[in-house]
């Protein structure tokens, strides 16, 4: 018999080492618990089940009609009648929140950023980087590769710039701006452990289709965005993905469809929107949603550091960005990413579009699940990772549970 047994019972597991007294063989024996969240309305991602229980530990064990539920030993259970639960929510396109940003290149400062995302649902995440020096940018890359290995929110990286367009540029600083590099793009991924799963460029330049080769070779999303590209041009591009959804972009127009007017057409393309109303007012909203569908949108922040800070004056890749009214701003009045948490995206994308809950779910965790390929995460199944959130039913978040741990704000 081995030093140590691992023996399995129903949904408990034991690790025991066997000790001999009097000639009688006996194991101490450690119960591994799990967290039952009972009497709430379930939203799967995939039903709905309106009196329902979730067993879980760093997975998904069962869940189904509480009537169905069966008492097991080292079950910790939590009443949750009156309350809704929902797939924890994934966002690709985050810069960063409570004082840090992606481009800081601060590993212990980012993996606070990352646990502080978590109180506000999303419970998988994309650090993204902006165009800055070569340099900056491969720190940053290098510090959420390092995090990456110790807290596993970080499912990605978005690389956002500096292969776009000047004419297009956002709060992007312009002095960095240059065509899509496959050389430069390598290194990058190398240094970035090749985590890189998406990266927004502008695909009217020279170089891009043989950018887009290397992209699709290993796994990383083209997204078109921050670019002036004309509707032929997007037609030549592999580009399956846009970045923020009507801004900073060629605009829709009746003589020229522009980056909008193809996102619009092109039926395979995922789309991101930022839901705060600023980056898009509600009435375009509603129009991407009625004619992309909810399948083909995909609800981010694109937040900044000043997300969950007062307002004030803040900062983005070395530029004064000025907060007020909950909006974040440029010097020059461009906006400069956002300050919107996740919860109020999801609450927001149901009041823009008189969406359903099950839509709103597929638009923040089930399309990016799919679009990236993250088996384990996007519904709430079991074998899968136990991230889910809490609501209650005016849809204020109560709690998240990340990998099974409990986070609050």
């Amino acid at each position: 018999m081995p030093p140590w047994t691992r023996i399995r019972e129903s949904n408990l597991q034991f690790w025991s080492r066997p000790f001999k007294i009097e000639g009688e063989t006996y194991y101490k024996v450690a119960v591994k618990m799990a967290t039952v969240l009972k009497h709430a309305k379930i939203y799967t991602g995939t039903e709905v089940i309106a009196d329902g229980y979730i067993r879980f530990d760093k997975e998904i064990q069962a869940l189904g009609p509480v009537s169905d539920y069966q008492v097991a030993s080292g079950d910790q259970v939590v009443d949750l009648a009156g309350k809704v639960i929902v797939p924890g929510f994934i966002d690709v396109h985050c810069h960063g929140g409570y004082s840090f940003d992606t481009m800081d290149g601060d590993a212990a400062g980012l993996d606070e950023m990352v646990n502080d995302m978590v109180k506000d649902g999303v419970t998988t995440i994309f650090p993204t980087t902006m165009t800055q020096s070569p340099q900056n940018i491969k720190q940053a890359l290098e510090a959420v590769a390092k995090v990456a290995k110790q807290n596993p929110v970080i499912q990605g990286i978005h690389l956002e710039g500096p292969y776009i367009s000047p004419v297009f540029k956002g709060a992007q600083p312009e002095e960095y701006i240059k065509a899509p590099d496959v050389k430069q793009m390598a290194e990058w991924n190398q240094a970035a452990d090749h985590l890189i799963r998406l990266v927004t460029y502008a695909p009217e330049h020279e170089t891009a289709r043989e950018f887009e080769e290397y992209c699709l070779a290993n796994k990383i999303v083209p997204s078109v965005g921050h670019s002036n590209a004309t509707r032929e041009q997007m037609h030549a591009s592999k580009a399956s993905h846009v970045t923020h959804l009507y801004n900073a972009q060629r605009e829709f127009k009746h003589r020229e469809p522009g980056v909008t007017g193809h996102a619009m057409l092109e039926n395979d393309m995922y789309c991101e929107l930022i839901a705060d109303g600023f980056h898009v007012c509600p009435d375009m909203i509603k129009l991407a949603y009625e004619l992309k569908g909810a399948d083909k949108l995909e609800l981010i922040t694109d937040s900044m550091r000043a997300k969950g800070m007062p307002e004030g004056i803040s900062e983005l890749g070395g530029q004064k960005v000025i907060v007020k009214d909950k909006q974040a701003r440029l010097e020059s009045g461009n906006l400069a990413g956002s300050v919107l948490t996740y919860d109020d995206a999801f609450v927001n994308i149901m009041k823009f579009t008189g969406c359903s809950v099950q839509e709103a779910i597929k638009m923040s965790s089930l399309n990016q699940a799919k679009e990236f390929g993250l088996s384990q995460k996007g519904s709430l199944e079991v074998g899968k990772d136990a991230d889910l959130n809490v609501f209650d039913f005016d849809w204020n978040l109560k709690a998240t549970y990340s990998y099974g741990r409990l986070f609050q704000k």
